[in-house]
């Protein structure tokens, strides 16, 4: 015979586990979304809890800690209570739970995600144009363009914030502004864009209009994101924030692009006004230089609302998905080693991790598709995907037969006795056969 009867039946074995991994990915897939997923859903949450913020990447170490937590109540307490109402009692019915505690880690996560979506900044649609305009100028500006802003009123270190309907394509219009003679060289131009289904900002300086294309999304880091429109354009001269202990941000006055900056209180040079950032927060600051170029006065505005849902929200979610892991994770490697056979422990083990990786890949061919719009019909695709792979893993669960691995080395080792004697023994040639023995 080519290969041993144990060879043979160690393959059988590993066969019959290596079709019950079948369906594990999925649960990888759900999983390993800690670190991608639901990150970038801390990055659209507030962690301001008082005496610090929490910043979105830091929520990852809450994972690693409950399993500390976990792994000794769920083997002195949880099993043995469920245990006593046979539940739970085998793997196979541990990684089934577990496995839709992920679901519904990934279906809280969803509701977490709809709310966050309600808090989301309204971008101009199809036919409408948002336009934010700017007065850093030591006088009150009243501003038309027909026909669509007429005698809009700007007080100074102010800002109007206008929706403006009835706007397809790019409409280029006159403008006019009164009330501040002598402060600008301009009182009438041809130069106010109207964009369909664009932001645009416009400020006043003494010698021009100048426009900006706006950005009212959040960071996708979940940081505060300023823009600086000083009153003068001045050549060689920085603006420095700093907070109470160093400088943090240094631009040119004539910078009015967007820059991303930790949550917290800043001052612009010296001038004593607090301007306090938070996460997910959009702001412009205007500021007011004197004949100087020294700072007289500082006005900043909330373009975009920060982050108004709590990080901490993300608790349950992450409770939930770390008691699926326990009984889905660990039990699988407890499972895999001890329904191998001992030459085949490795190759089970290996196979299990290698459904981590195949995980990762349907989440990268899932999020290639863009399915969905939204990140909360995303997180209830993979909840639904995650329940009906349960199903089936349950279903194969009910026909697997568990192997006692220390009888089964016992039953070989006695074979391998009585192959090794019966590959010992001699025939003796003076032995007479009976011819019908022959």
């Amino acid at each position: 015979m080519k290969y041993g009867k144990t060879l043979v039946n160690d393959v059988k074995t590993t066969l019959k586990v290596l079709v019950l991994f079948v369906p594990l990915p999925i649960f990888w897939a759900l999983y390993d979304q800690q670190g991608s997923g639901w990150t970038f859903q801390a990055t659209r949450m507030d962690g301001y809890i008082g005496f610090y913020t929490i910043l979105p990447d830091q929520m990852q170490v809450i994972n690693p800690l409950l399993i500390l937590i976990f792994i000794p109540l769920f083997t002195y307490l949880i099993y043995p209570a469920f245990a006593k109402c046979n539940f739970l009692k085998t793997p196979l019915q541990r990684m089934v739970c577990g496995g839709l505690l992920t679901a519904a880690s990934f279906g809280i996560s969803a509701g977490v995600s709809f709310a966050l979506e309600a808090t989301e900044p309204s971008l101009p649609t199809e036919g409408n144009c948002q336009i934010r305009i700017y007065n850093p100028l030591d006088c009150n500006a009243i501003l038309t363009a027909e026909p669509y802003i007429k005698n809009q009123d700007i007080k100074t270190m102010g800002y109007t914030n206008l929706d403006i309907p009835n706007v397809y394509g790019e409409k280029v219009v006159d403008f006019s502004i009164t009330g501040c003679d002598g402060k600008i060289n301009y009182q009438t131009g041809s130069n106010l864009s109207v964009i369909e289904k664009e932001t645009l900002f416009y400020y006043m300086l003494p010698d021009s209009f100048v426009r900006g294309q706006d950005d009212i999304e959040r960071d996708e880091n979940g940081l505060p994101k300023i823009r600086t429109l000083v009153n003068k354009r001045v050549e060689d001269f920085n603006l420095t924030y700093s907070d109470s202990e160093k400088d943090v941000l240094n631009l040119p006055s004539n910078d009015d692009s967007l820059f991303s900056i930790n949550p917290g209180s800043y001052k612009v040079q010296s001038f004593p006004k607090e301007l306090k950032f938070y996460l997910g927060g959009v702001y412009t600051v205007l500021v007011s230089l004197d004949n100087n170029n020294d700072v007289q006065n500082v006005e900043y505005y909330e373009v975009t609302q920060p982050n108004s849902v709590h990080i901490l929200w993300l608790i349950p979610q992450y409770v939930v998905i770390t008691a699926g892991e326990i009984m889905f994770s660990i039990t699988g490697l407890e499972f895999s080693y001890s329904q191998a056979p001992v030459t085949m422990k490795s190759v089970l083990t290996a196979a299990f991790l290698l459904t981590t990786a195949i995980g990762n890949l349907i989440i990268v061919i899932i999020e290639s598709a863009k399915i969905f719009e939204k990140q909360s019909e995303d997180f209830l695709l993979y909840a639904g995907l995650m329940v009906l792979d349960m199903i089936l893993f349950g279903l194969m669960a009910m026909k697997y037969k568990y192997i006692n691995m220390e009888q089964n080395s016992d039953n070989e080792e006695l074979e391998n006795k009585s192959e090794r004697k019966e590959s010992n023994a001699i025939d003796n040639p003076t032995f007479k056969h009976n011819d019908d023995d022959a």
